[in-house]
């Protein structure tokens, strides 16, 4: 039973932007605290915020001996059964720092060189140096240090998918980054059979965390060590028929170990490998989880492109159906443009309510079309309009849209209709606009979007977009 399911929402997980749990335990994915890190929108500053002054404050206590208090912050990282997140068979059951069968990882972790020394900086570092601490704890202290905002992110994605709220239901503990304290609050949450409910991202979640200390120990320690041991020309150098000489990994950990204290040991050393390890992490951030990913996981039936476009050539013209078409459009939209844009929101009231954008999305595009275009303008949401017209679209939907740009939410936006009968004017009106400093319209008919449609799927979930860049190439041009 599926939150999807239980709410009768109608709606499988390609078409909604949180992750579909079972109620009735835990889907294997995990929050990376990684991809938080790599978000590019105002959220996601304050969720690294939040992760960051959580774990300063439990270090700089660690540092200052104060490791009872630091003790009673970390053991609220224990209740986490209501993100249904992990490797929980049966019932869930959270994994976090504060466990009592993970004792052992509060003395890991206050008497830890890693901490003491200053090699500790960041929640996933732990995941690297400290022992007893792995992919499931990561994440649940991740999704108890982030309640306040996945809360506030669980409300939202309620009122977007009209899922019932409850009032007054227990939060859970609340960091409170400025007072440094957890503190407690009754909120509104969707409440089942099984329990309470917070929802989480699906362009946050991974299979695996992205810092794995096996990974950093082989491909990037024991080379530095192998160097230093060439140059020293200790007695771990071997010379082969050739000549030529080498160190064996399998030598290395020989001599120092392969767990993670062989790993603190050998950073305290060699800091320097730590930092070209976060580089490349921050660099190169994971990937979202691909709707094939997700189909797999979750055993249900991919995105279904040619019901989406079937659905829409059925719609009848007119306003009766304009939020009809709206849902058609952002469930195509949704699809087609994740995990570039996440976070949608319909009818978002700007300007104090005077102003409604039908869809608001969130630009999170890590590469492809949407990357590019937020490198080279105001583009951190996307704005789109649908008009369900059997008319003309002309200057009044070109200036509504442009009206609801602005520097700091953006200047880019698509309007989508059924029909346009004259492209080369509503282009012209749209270039009108762009050179006005208006801001940036693609316009999209029917037949754009079933061209779209196609080339996602002939491109397999591509996020470059070629119909959209030729669009945007006759805007600039």
């Amino acid at each position: 039973m599926r939150v999807s399911e239980y709410f009768n929402i109608n709606r499988t997980q390609a078409y909604l932007d949180f992750v579909d749990v079972p109620l009735d335990t835990d889907l294997a994915v995990f929050l990376d605290p990684g991809a938080i890190k790599s978000l590019d929108s105002s959220w996601g500053n304050e969720l690294s915020s939040f992760l960051q002054s959580f774990f300063e404050t439990v270090l700089k206590l660690i540092r200052k001996g104060e490791n009872q208090r630091a003790k009673e912050l970390l053991s609220s990282l224990n209740e986490g059964n209501e993100f249904h997140l992990g490797y929980s068979v049966g019932k869930s059951r959270g994994h976090g720092f504060g466990d009592e069968s993970a004792d052992s990882v509060w003395d890991a972790l206050t008497k830890s060189k890693a901490a003491t020394s200053g090699l500790l900086q960041d929640l996933e570092d732990t995941a690297l140096l400290i022992n007893g601490i792995g992919t499931d704890m990561i994440s649940d202290a991740v999704c108890n240090i982030l309640r306040h905002s996945l809360i506030k992110y669980t409300q939202d994605m309620c009122r977007y998918y009209g899922i019932p709220l409850t009032p007054g239901v227990a939060s859970g503990p609340l960091w409170n980054p400025l007072k440094e304290i957890w503190e407690n609050d009754f909120v509104h949450l969707p409440v089942t059979d099984y329990g309470k409910v917070i929802l989480v991202p699906k362009v946050l979640v991974r299979s695996r965390l992205s810092f794995q200390y096996d990974e950093y120990y082989r491909y990037y320690l024991l080379p530095q060590m192998q160097s230093e041991h060439l140059k020293k020309q200790t007695s771990l150098v071997e010379t082969l028929k050739n000549g030529s000489q080498r160190v064996t990994k399998k030598s290395l950990m020989e001599k120092y170990g392969k767990d993670k204290l062989a790993v603190v040991e050998q950073t305290i050393l060699k800091p320097h490998v730590l930092d070209e390890y976060r580089e490349a992490k921050a660099d190169s951030p994971s990937s979202p989880l691909s709707h094939e990913q997700f189909s797999e996981l979750e055993h249900i039936d991919k995105p279904d492109i040619d019901d989406l476009l079937a659905q829409l050539k059925v719609l009848p013209v007119g306003r009766e159906a304009a939020e009809e078409y709206e849902d058609i459009i952002e469930k195509i939209l949704s699809v087609v443009l994740y995990p570039s844009l996440c976070n949608p929101k319909k009818q978002h009231k700007i300007h104090e309510g005077r102003k409604r954008i039908d869809i608001t999305y969130t630009n999170e595009a890590k590469g492809g079309f949407f990357y590019w275009l937020a490198m080279h303008y105001p583009a951190p949401q996307i704005f789109v309009e649908c008009k369900n017209y059997g008319k003309e679209v002309a200057n009044p939907e070109v200036d509504q849209l442009s009206g609801r740009f602005s520097p700091s939410r953006g200047k880019v936006g698509i309007l989508i209709c059924r029909s346009i009968e004259n492209k080369e004017l509503l282009y012209k009106r749209c270039v009108d606009t762009a050179q006005d400093q208006r801001g940036f319209i693609i316009a999209l008919d029917d037949n754009d979007l079933e061209n779209l449609l196609h080339e996602y799927i002939e491109s397999q979930g591509s996020q470059e977009f070629p119909i959209l860049r030729e669009f945007w190439r006759k805007l600039v041009n």
